[in-house]
């Protein structure tokens, strides 16, 4: 009976012994060993042999992890900071939260430098967050996120370099004004969209008014073209239809002096004619209520007996020519 209490008791304390020499430390995660109270070295991820009694892994007591835990994650993890009120360079106060992107690079600082990693990163990115946005107006904290974001990541990593720590990403998510400074600003985004919409309606008036006046320019400028090549042409016309008929009266003029052979009567004859024609044009209008004679009848009519007389003195004239012996007539007729 003792025998077997004596064997059940050394089997739990070999038990006990090798919970305590054997380590199995995760992947990506390590242990601090601790040799009577002092750092003595780093196990790996693997299976690990220590020393039992005399060596222990360090525990910590972080913000946010489970009390006592002993291992040490070295991967990326991430601070989902809730709502931190916020005072602008214009005394507005915003609520803002954050995440905070880091991973532990040496692990003996994590643990022996500082006694609360993860609440010392919370407090850093708060009194970072209004340090940087303190220098802000509202306006600029609601467009500049990405500067907010890169000044924050300096600063953290800067502090927490001497914690072996490495702040890889800060993203502000939200930024939250109070409700009557919400109200302000739609209303302020409201009438900048109106003016905005007014000047570009009015600069699309102005283009308009420019182009059409530039048309209308150019088509007057064509239409004077037009106006003056059309004269030119009218004028030439004219100019060649008068010289053209000054040339067929001077032709006519010319053949009738020679047929008269004398000047004066062919003076008398052309008057005459003109008369005549001029007589012809006044009674063949029809607003002409009253026909005024520029001549008196006898004149007239001694005028076209003297022409009568002109004709008389020229078919004589011609009849003398042909009775000539050595007319060409004459010569036909014996022939």
């Amino acid at each position: 009976m003792y025998g077997l209490i004596f064997l059940a008791f050394i089997g739990l304390a070999l038990l006990i012994v090798a919970a305590k020499t054997i380590k199995i430390v995760p992947q990506s995660s390590v242990l601090l060993i601790e040799r009577l109270g002092r750092f003595h070295r780093v196990a790996a991820s693997g299976l690990n042999i220590i020393v039992p009694f005399f060596e222990a892994p360090r525990a910590f007591y972080w913000t946010n992890v489970r009390p006592g835990i002993t291992s040490i994650d070295l991967r990326e993890q991430y601070i989902d900071l809730p709502p931190q009120p916020v005072i602008t360079r214009d005394n507005v106060t915003i609520n803002v939260d954050s995440v905070v992107y880091w991973m532990i690079t040496d692990p003996i600082k994590s643990v022996y430098e500082v006694n609360d990693l993860v609440g010392g990163i919370v407090q850093l990115t708060i009194t970072g967050m209004r340090s940087v946005m303190g220098e802000m107006d509202l306006d600029h904290t609601l467009s500049n996120r990405d500067q907010i974001n890169a000044k924050l990541r300096l600063i953290l990593d800067e502090a927490t370099d001497k914690w072996g720590v490495k702040v890889t990403r800060v993203d502000v998510k939200n930024i939250n004004p109070p409700e009557d400074v919400r109200i302000t600003m739609e209303k302020q985004m409201t009438a900048e969209r109106n003016r905005r919409a007014l000047i570009l309606t009015a600069e699309g008036d102005k283009q308009a008014a420019i182009t059409r006046a530039e048309g209308e320019k150019q088509a007057a400028i064509t239409r004077s073209e037009g106006e003056k090549e059309s004269a030119i042409l009218q004028a030439d016309g004219a100019a060649q239809a008068r010289l053209k008929s000054a040339a067929a009266d001077a032709q006519a003029i010319a053949q009738i002096a020679q047929s008269i052979g004398n000047a004066e009567q062919t003076t008398q004859y052309l008057i005459t004619s003109r008369y005549i024609e001029s007589l012809r044009d006044m009674t063949r209008t029809n607003n002409a209520k009253v026909i005024f004679m520029p001549m008196e009848t006898s004149s007239m009519l001694s005028s076209i007996g003297a022409i009568k007389e002109v004709f008389a003195e020229t078919g004589e004239k011609s009849e003398k020519k042909d009775s000539l012996p050595n007319s060409p007539n004459r010569r036909e007729l014996g022939q």
